[in-house]
């Protein structure tokens, strides 16, 4: 097995939120009301890369997990689109399902089921790992053709998200911009042409009508306490080949020295289209960590290391480039 290798800091204790005090009380008086009773106990989400609320709120007869955010805020609107989504899914799909919304005092207010469970902890184990694993074919399946409700949602396709956002070794192939500090010490400089090849090729390779999760992660999967995994935060979902988020998934297996290729060729994956997706997501994931510090976490420029360097070592081996 190869070296292990763990992110700065656990990906439970990633979020910086406000506290159920801190939300306005015209704001926790109506959530109160829609839980039937005041309440009585408050468990914030840990993970995360954003300021929002985000906790499990108990009462005398339920429990819940509440997501709150200013209307001004970007945040709302993904938080309705959530609800859209996660509405529509088809049971096949684990995931936690909307109980309400509402718009109260200048906040929105999304209401899920809570699940009772943990973020995988890093290294991955081998349980939890297949359990992800099972869910998230369980849905690719259940997903592979959308329903028209989902559909009339409206979702990008997965090619038209590559080209847009994560071609960055081909723009600074370019020189329209430059080699990040945090690359310069890789092997991207010496092997930049073939990245930027390798990016270039991945659209069409990773086209489809499937559904996809779009941001599949270790911190987007909960393990309930008979160990199902359950797939969270469904905001950016889109159109493509749902091996491309088998991949994003398994940035963090391959850190943790499972055999991550033997997954990918379960999933029928072409060596290509696996390659060009670790040379993009590396790409992109490099560039955002040498950017100035974001105000959403103080720990997401190392998330944007740790995933970015663990795909780039992930595509050194595969394409037996020496490091």
């Amino acid at each position: 097995m190869r070296p292990i290798t763990l992110p700065e800091i656990s990906y439970d204790a990633t979020a910086v939120r406000p506290q159920w005090e801190d939300l306005p009380e015209p704001v926790r008086e109506a959530i109160s009301a829609r839980l039937d009773g005041p309440v009585t106990a408050v468990r914030s989400a840990g993970g995360g890369f954003t300021r929002a609320f985000a906790a499990v709120l108990t009462t005398a007869t339920t429990s819940a997990f509440v997501k709150a955010a200013p209307l001004a805020d970007p945040t709302s609107q993904w938080y309705a689109r959530e609800a859209a989504l996660t509405a529509a899914l088809p049971p096949e799909v684990t995931a936690a399902r909307p109980r309400w919304t509402m718009s109260e005092a200048g906040w929105f207010v999304l209401c899920l089921d809570a699940i009772d469970g943990r973020v995988p902890a890093l290294p991955w184990s081998p349980a939890d790992l297949q359990a992800t694993l099972r869910t998230w074919s369980a849905a690719a399946t259940a997903l592979a053709y959308p329903s028209p409700a989902l559909l009339s949602i409206g979702m990008p396709t997965l090619p038209e998200i590559l080209r847009s956002e994560m071609s960055w070794w081909s723009r600074i192939a370019k020189r329209r911009e430059p080699m990040p500090a945090t690359a310069r010490d890789t092997v991207a400089p010496r092997r930049l042409s073939e990245l930027a090849k390798l990016e270039r090729a991945l659209p069409a390779l990773a086209a489809g009508d499937a559904m996809c999760h779009g941001d599949l992660r270790v911190d987007n999967v909960m393990i309930d306490t008979a160990g199902r995994a359950w797939l969270c935060d469904w905001t950016w979902p889109c159109l493509g080949a749902p091996w491309f988020d088998t991949v994003t998934l398994l940035i963090s297996a391959w850190a943790s020295g499972h055999d991550t290729d033997a997954v990918l060729r379960a999933w029928g994956a072409p060596d290509e289209g696996v390659d060009g997706a670790l040379a993009a997501l590396s790409g992109y994931w490099l560039v955002r960590a040498a950017g100035p510090p974001s105000s959403a976490s103080p720990h997401s420029r190392q998330h944007h290391l740790f995933s970015g360097a663990q795909a780039l070592s992930w595509l050194t081996t595969r394409r037996g480039w020496p490091a």
